[in-house]
């Protein structure tokens, strides 16, 4: 019997496909079981254009046996079988695929649909096996064969025995190395655990001679071992069972068993597409966010199947990362089961799931905004920051997508509200939506910059986190109202005759704040009598993009360019302190100086920002209490 040889390009794709397609060696038994299934499907597609035919789908499984002792694995399915022509055809040419074949040549109303490409997948046996060997039996034929190959340098086909139509394969695993423990795959744990992992919903029983224990007959507290054989997989996954016959908890229930969380999930989206591209999904929207959440070690991604079979636990390219923190799975027989990470970023169906998954989920968030508000909000508590970075990444190219998804601290509500909540409520006069930025709602509260805005009774936006105020200068405008800071020097507010008098003021103590601006130096852009202050005494306001909560986490920030907001000292004119100012000047250039620096220093400290000479500080405090 001679050896034949693989083609020269199946023999170099042979080698690239154990080196590179599969990076993980436990998806051989994917492969194998998944070919099995294929087996199967053909003979049910078979039954249904023969009338001779019965399919009994009780007659019909994959069975996996493992023997430590002599170190093979054998996978037999009772299916369709092949002939000696399908075996030169189908194992002689690496990447033929006799299921994608079978699929063009017969296309399967049922959903029973071929998925794997019989070739590829098979042989990625070689990375566990030195020795693989097929024998098989085809329906219909009184002809077995055996197929048997030891890797790249070719394989034998000789005429077998075999009683019943289907396929047996035999794995010879490797020895153990230092680097590599092929026992693994002879470890009944371990095949079930593989077997749970990527095809627990392959249709058809997988079955395993499975060992446990009972307690002895006739003997009190002694038990004996006993091997029975079982079905380890699930075969139906819930995706694909109707909704209705479907309770919330068979939902939990699958969102706790795929560990996709050990909280309640705040809802469930439950799709099923048959459009452009047909597929199933389950998504969960968690309630509390994973403790490595914010952090680099965290993978976003939803696991991918291709027709009931796994293919990646995390594909992230289902999700964007503005909705990183959405766990669950999609399933798509329109997939290639044979398919790389590399190759699925440019899979064009991958981007129309993606795509469709993306606007599901903006939906059901706006609803459970809408109707479930205490939900929504303990939700966000957890997972808002991300939606505002969401807005703020990629230059602003998602703000349409996120920006009623926000929520924002209100002044007037005292609770979380929705832009368009707070626009809904703008008086006519307002022109800008205001908002103050601080490390809590209970020192923006406190801020001197908030009292005109307050007076005029306009409502005023908090931002607490970090992010806020980068994201809302991308957002710029909602609804044609445009965002304005509380210490902003133009506030953008009606003249009136408080305007009147302090542009009055500024120009009869034009010399004292000139005076000022000279002792502060490049400190501030310039000193003004205020017209936002009403009860404080000084205040800092910015002119320019960069405000002084911006400046603050721009230092924070690792490499920072030491970015710097325009500040303006603001000095309420109608304070008592201003009348020290007024007498100083011209009479005690180092008084002036001393209640100068020691203004400054006070606007800093209201700011939160550091002092540039914090012993320079308490001297002066000093010198004015002595």
């Amino acid at each position: 019997m001679s050896k034949k040889q693989f083609k020269a390009e199946s023999k170099r794709l042979l080698e690239m496909m154990i080196n590179s397609i599969y990076t993980q060696r436990e998806i051989f038994l994917r492969e194998l079981i998944s070919n099995a299934s294929d087996a199967i499907d053909k003979l049910y597609y078979k039954a249904l254009t023969d009338e001779q035919l019965v399919f009994n789908k009780e007659d019909y499984y994959v069975k996996v046996v493992a023997d430590k002792e002599s170190r093979t694995l054998t996978i037999t399915d009772t299916g369709i079988g092949m002939s000696k022509e399908e075996l030169e055809n189908n194992l002689g040419v690496i990447a033929k695929s006799g299921s994608f074949a079978f699929k063009k040549e017969n296309e399967l109303k049922d959903g029973h649909n071929i998925i794997g490409q019989f070739g590829v997948g098979f042989y990625s046996a070689f990375m566990v096996a030195d020795v693989v060997t097929v024998t098989t039996k085809a329906f219909g034929s009184d002809e077995a064969f055996k197929w048997e190959s030891t890797g790249a340098d070719g394989y034998t086909i000789e005429p077998a025995e075999k009683a019943t139509a289907g396929t047996e394969i035999v794995l010879n695993i490797k020895e153990n190395t230092e680097d590599d423990q092929y026992d693994e795959y002879l470890e009944e744990y371990r095949l079930r655990s593989i077997i749970k992992k990527y095809s627990d919903f392959i249709r058809y029983p997988i079955k395993m001679d499975v060992k446990g224990q009972r307690p002895k007959e006739g003997a009190d507290n002694e038990f004996e071992e006993y091997q029975e054989e079982q079905t380890v997989n699930s075969m139906v996954p819930i995706w694909r069972k109707n909704k209705n016959e479907l309770t919330q908890e068979d939902y939990d229930q699958f969102y706790f068993e795929k560990r996709y969380g050990f909280d309640k999930p705040v809802k469930h989206l439950h799709i099923s597409a048959d459009g452009a591209v047909v597929y199933n999904a389950i998504l969960y929207i968690p309630e509390n966010t994973p403790f490595d959440y914010y952090t680099k070690e965290y993978e976003k991604g939803l696991e991918l199947y291709s027709n009931g079979v796994l293919i990646m636990d995390k594909c992230s390219d289902l999700l964007p990362d503005y909705f990183s923190f959405v766990k669950g799975m999609v399933d798509s027989e329109d997939l290639s089961l044979n398919i790389s990470r590399e190759m699925l970023q440019h899979d064009r169906q991958l981007k129309l799931i993606a795509k469709n998954i993306n606007s599901k989920i903006k939906s059901a968030l706006l609803g459970i905004l809408k109707d479930e508000r205490e939900k929504y909000e303990t939700f966000y508590k957890g997972f808002g920051r991300q939606l505002k970075f969401g807005v703020y990444n990629d230059y602003g190219a998602n703000k349409d997508v996120l920006q009623d998804l926000l929520l924002f601290h209100s002044s007037k509500e005292k609770k979380l509200v929705t832009l368009d909540e707070y626009v809904s409520r703008m008086s006519e006069d307002q022109k800008y939506i205001y908002y103050a930025s601080g490390e809590s709602i209970e020192r923006i509260e406190r801020l001197p910059q908030t009292e005109m805005v307050s007076d005029k009774g306009f409502e005023i936006l908090y931002f607490t986190d970090d992010i806020d105020e980068f994201a809302i200068k991308v957002v710029a405008k909602y609804k044609d109202k445009e965002f304005k800071s509380v210490s902003s020097g133009d506030l953008g507010i009606e003249a009136d005759e408080k305007d009147k008098e302090t542009a009055e003021e500024q120009e009869l103590h034009k010399e004292l704040f000139e005076q000022m601006k000279d002792i502060l130096q490049d400190k501030v852009k310039a000193v003004k009598a205020s017209k936002r202050l009403k009860s404080h005494p000084v205040c800092l306001s910015t002119e320019g993009e960069v405000t002084i909560e911006m400046e603050k986490i721009l230092k924070a920030m690792p490499n920072s360019q030491d970015v710097k907001a325009d500040k303006v000292l603001e000095i309420n004119v109608n304070h008592e302190i201003f009348a020290a100012l007024k007498d100083a000047q011209g009479k005690d250039q180092a008084k002036l100086s001393l209640y100068t620096s020691l203004l400054y220093n006070q606007a800093l400290l209201i700011e939160g920002l550091p002092i540039q000479d914090p012993v320079s500080f308490t001297n002066d405090i000093c010198k004015v209490m002595v």
